[in-house]
Order: C-alpha cells, then structure tokens, then sequence
C-alpha cells in the first residue's frame, strides 16, 4: 500500500471511517472506475491516492521530571 505511516489498526479505521462517509452519501473523492460500486473499495483507493482529509492524532508520552 503506502509507506509504514499508519498501524494495521490505524488504516483499519481511517478506511471503515471513509467507507461510512460514501456508504451514507459523501461525495467521492476520485472518479469512480465503472465497475466498482462497494464503499470499501473505493475508499482505500482514495487513501492510496493520498486525498483523503483524515488523519490520525497519536497521544504523546507523559513527561516524567527526574528529581535527584
């Protein structure tokens, strides 16, 4: 697919989060290809072309202040 930037579980949820988007009537972001009408496919082909608006936001590490 692409480069390791996004966990299994991460491209799990951006492509079910697309795939509702188009299944409850957002526009597509590409032109769709004749033959291909499910959601799912049709929005990992978006994610692989890079156009899709979502992202992920990964929580940062507490910071732990060393006293000594």
């Amino acid at each position: 697919m692409t480069d390791n930037k996004y966990t299994k579980y991460e491209l799990a949820r951006i492509i079910g989060a697309r795939a509702l988007q188009l299944a409850m009537g957002a526009p597509l972001l590409i032109k769709r290809p004749q033959e291909l009408f499910d959601t799912t496919d049709i929005a990992k082909i978006e994610f692989e072309s890079g156009i899709l608006p979502i992202s992920i936001r990964r929580p940062s590490p507490p910071r732990v202040e060393e006293t000594a």
